[in-house]
């Protein structure tokens, strides 16, 4: 699972980051300095938290885009998934020139607008429970988590937050929509049964939120005193995706015939289909996510 896991985020990376908002981030960017005493001056960098990192791809993709020098501490369950966020992160910084120093505990990344430490950390992430996490950091942020979480601990998540006075940004939550083309007549009845594989519980508080996470965080971040700001963030795959597309199709499946294993012959030719349609250059997909940020008022 690991490995599976491992390659389904090296496959959607460039799909993530190509998704991604970069107005919003600059939004934090320009809220985050001017918000009491949690956050440090103007310019002297940023404190960061990035939850369920993964491989580190969230961190990739801020790095260059946050000023200042960066302090992240990434936390993720498997130790497996954070073992390559220094080779992957080498290998990245590699292709930009810049310098990468590996230590025991992370990575360091070095340029001359850049000084990034991450610092990797194995817990986890069932209970918020551990207030220091969340201490001195004047950004929490995740990529592709909302939707695995439940309502009390996105309430939970709000709260830590709060008490951090960190500003917040949450990337790539599915938001219950997707489309493909061409058209199959099971397309509709495939994401019905995804959306509600999507509520099962994922580990991570109870039921999960899944596609209703969004508009449940931006509910715990308003009721915490927070400022919201929701941004459409798409895949659109084509023919050069026909990779992530094919782990997409094989996901769904495995997901609706859990549901549905009564429909199981049914859902098998779909997939069989639409993986046809992949293999003549012809499959299209749009799986619809949204990116939340919030930020605290001046005092």
């Amino acid at each position: 699972m690991t490995d599976s896991l491992a390659d389904w985020l090296r496959l959607r990376e460039a799909a993530d980051w190509e998704a991604r908002s970069p107005r919003l981030v600059q939004q934090v960017v320009a809220a985050a300095p001017h918000k009491g005493a949690p956050y440090v001056r103007e310019g002297a960098g940023y404190n960061v938290l990035d939850l369920a990192t993964g491989t580190g791809s969230n961190v990739r993709y801020l790095a260059e885009r946050l000023p200042g020098r960066q302090r992240w501490l990434v936390v993720d369950q498997s130790p497996d998934l954070l073992a390559l966020v220094t080779d992957r992160t080498a290998a990245w910084a590699a292709a930009r020139g810049f310098e990468c120093h590996a230590h025991a505990t992370g990575v360091r990344v070095r340029h001359a607008t850049l000084d990034c430490e991450i610092e990797t950390l194995q817990r986890d992430l069932r209970e918020l429970d551990d207030a220091a996490l969340f201490a001195g950091r004047q950004l929490v942020t995740a990529s592709a988590l909302l939707d695995l979480v439940s309502e009390s601990w996105l309430r939970s998540l709000a709260a830590h937050c709060r008490a951090a006075g960190a500003a917040v940004l949450f990337a790539l939550s599915y938001n219950g929509e997707s489309s493909c083309s061409p058209v199959e007549p099971e397309d509709d009845l495939i994401r019905e049964l995804l959306n509600r594989h999507q509520h099962t519980d994922k580990g991570l508080g109870g039921l999960a939120e899944g596609p209703d996470a969004v508009a449940c965080a931006e509910r715990c971040f308003i009721d915490a005193g927070y400022q919201v700001r929701i941004t459409p963030t798409d895949w659109n795959l084509g023919p050069a995706q026909g990779d992530m597309q094919r782990y997409l199709i094989d996901d769904w499946t495995r997901a609706a015939v859990e549901l549905a294993p009564d429909l199981q012959s049914r859902i098998t030719s779909w997939r069989d289909r639409r993986l046809a349609h992949l293999d003549t250059g012809r499959s299209r997909m749009i799986v619809r996510h949204h990116d939340l940020a919030a930020w605290l008022s001046p005092p």
